[in-house]
């Protein structure tokens, strides 16, 4: 694949000046992110089904809001890793969410290999935001090990996310 041509990053690069010339319409609270969907979607190499659970971070270090990610697939494969984000909002409900993270993977199949353990997913997400302010969204993010190991295919992943703010979570525990 053709770096300078990637959409992903040509998109990530113009959130991150959107995002750095626009501050965001409102503060939201740190969230917990389930995310589900399809796996190694546009090569069809070995296909499966992602499920992932992301902690989102409210505190910001200039524009970035770290989270931290771990996804399995129904191949066997994990990844585990953290990284940054940022929020670009379009209006009050709409939200892009451009993000990198380095990632550790684990499970190489017969069908598809990484090519290296520290693999870096880039991804957008596309998301309404409720009153609320849970949100319910789309993203497809892109895995690839830049060129440090041998070999590098990289994969995309297609996801539906819903992301719930993190104090909703802790209150489910409140007796």
């Amino acid at each position: 694949m053709n770096k300078r041509n990637n959409p992903l990053m040509i998109v990530l690069v113009a959130a991150l000046i959107i995002g750095a010339t626009f501050s965001a319409r409102a503060d939201d609270p740190d969230y917990l992110t389930f995310s589900g969907g399809w796996f190694d979607f546009n090569r069809q190499k070995d296909q499966g089904g992602e499920f992932s659970l992301e902690y989102r971070s409210d505190k910001k270090f200039l524009f970035f809001k770290p989270f931290i990610h771990a996804a399995g697939v129904t191949n066997g494969m994990t990844f585990l890793g953290a990284g940054v984000l940022i929020d670009v909002y379009f209006g009050k409900r709409w939200v892009l969410t451009p993000s990198f993270a380095p990632t550790w993977w684990r499970g190489k199949t017969d069908d598809l290999d990484l090519g290296h353990a520290l693999e870096f997913r880039t991804r957008v997400e596309f998301a309404y935001r409720f009153d609320d302010r849970s949100r319910l969204g789309v993203s497809i993010s892109h895995s690839s090990n830049a060129s440090l190991g041998d070999e590098n295919p990289g994969t995309e992943s297609f996801m539906v996310n819903y992301s719930m703010p993190f104090k909703k979570v802790t209150g489910l525990f409140d007796w």
